[in-house]
């Protein structure tokens, strides 16, 4: 069985859908199942800066001409007999060849407004596609269930793949890095992408709610990068601390020290910030919303998606040491269940049922 694995997402994203694949390559190699063999097929070209027209010409030719009419000749040249699409249809195989393609969420369906004008274009064609798969990996079960609802995909044709976790205990001991900018005694932490589903906005709620009621909360800091375009929801408060994109060793120094991540998405996929988390013994605030009820189960704390409940939240964690401790004690439990390995795995078995 001979595996091409598109990774043109890792040159066209830094956000979850990259750690996705770059953990599933992992898991593949380290796998190392017999009869398996793969190969990347990508144009290994970063498209991550927003300046005009360079993005838009790069973004052009990925799509509309490298995966139309370079990369299916590709395929066949290399003998494959599958292809995996990471990020959503990309590249429609020749017809000798199977097609097994993962769907990480329908946001581009559900919050439209969040996508800019090409990206909602691109999204939306490439959904139209995915009925052609021969199968299709969800990295949940609530994205099977969307795939269902806003598809109309049978789910004889879908599969429930978890992602893994980057800081799983069956890894190497994460590496650690004191960041070169000051990290305050205690602060909750905010880990994603800057864009409005993300819910920044309910968090700077909570932090006004909390000052005029007089219990102010401690910091926050944030990692991730603001979208380009995105909206920016007025002014923070005075402790909050933008940090942008940092790498795993000083995100792993965070985890290890904060009071909690607080995380109020409105809708996602898996979640991967909140496993990261717990498998290094942050406790988590979120919402059951989306995925994560089923990817956090009773290893998070559970509050109502208002900035009143998040300020609760939070200040109780201030002041209640044995609650974060057990947080930390059950989160680290349910992380253990994903990891990149068991996602190969998994998905070693897809490829098996597409090419019966």
């Amino acid at each position: 069985m001979k595996v091409a694995l598109n990774t043109d997402g890792l040159y066209t994203t830094q956000a979850g859908t990259a750690r996705y694949i770059r953990g599933l390559v992992t898991g593949l190699r380290k796998l190392a199942s017999p009869g398996l063999e793969f190969f990347e097929l990508a144009w290994p070209v970063e498209n991550f800066g927003y300046g005009q027209p360079e993005r838009w010409l790069k973004t052009f030719y990925r799509e509309l001409v490298w995966a139309r009419f370079l990369a299916p000749p590709r395929l066949l040249k290399n003998g494959a007999d599958l292809l995996h699409s990471t990020a959503g249809c990309f590249i429609d195989p020749p017809n000798s060849i199977r097609n097994v393609v993962t769907l990480h969420d329908l946001a581009i369906e559900r919050f439209p407004d969040r996508f800019r004008k090409w990206q909602r274009w691109s999204g939306r064609r490439r959904l139209r596609k995915i009925d052609k798969a021969d199968r299709v990996i969800c990295i949940s079960r609530f994205t099977a269930d969307e795939a269902m609802k806003c598809l109309g995909l049978p789910a004889s044709k879908l599969e429930v793949v978890y992602n893994g976790c980057d800081f799983h205990p069956s890894e190497q001991t994460p590496v650690e890095k004191t960041p070169d900018f000051e990290v305050p005694p205690e602060f909750f932490l905010f880990v994603g992408s800057l864009e409005p589903g993300k819910n920044l906005a309910l968090l700077r709620e909570s932090w006004r709610l909390a000052e005029s009621q007089g219990q102010p909360l401690p910091p926050l800091l944030i990692v991730g990068a603001r979208w380009e375009g995105g909206v920016r929801e007025g002014q923070s408060p005075k402790n909050w601390r933008y940090l942008g994109r940092q790498p795993d060793d000083v995100l792993v120094h965070l985890y290890r020290r904060t009071l909690a991540l607080v995380f109020p998405s409105k809708y996602e996929g898996f979640g991967l910030p909140v496993i990261e988390a717990m498998a290094l013994g942050a406790p988590v605030i979120c919402s059951p919303v989306a995925s994560l009820p089923e990817v956090g189960a009773d290893a998070f704390l559970s509050v109502a998606l208002d900035a009143a409940s998040y300020r609760e939240a939070m200040g109780r964690l201030c002041r209640d040491e044995t609650l974060r401790a057990d947080l930390a004690r059950r989160g680290r439990i349910q992380a253990n269940q994903f990891s990149w390995e068991k996602c190969a795995r998994h998905t070693v078995q897809v490829y098996e049922q597409a090419l019966r």
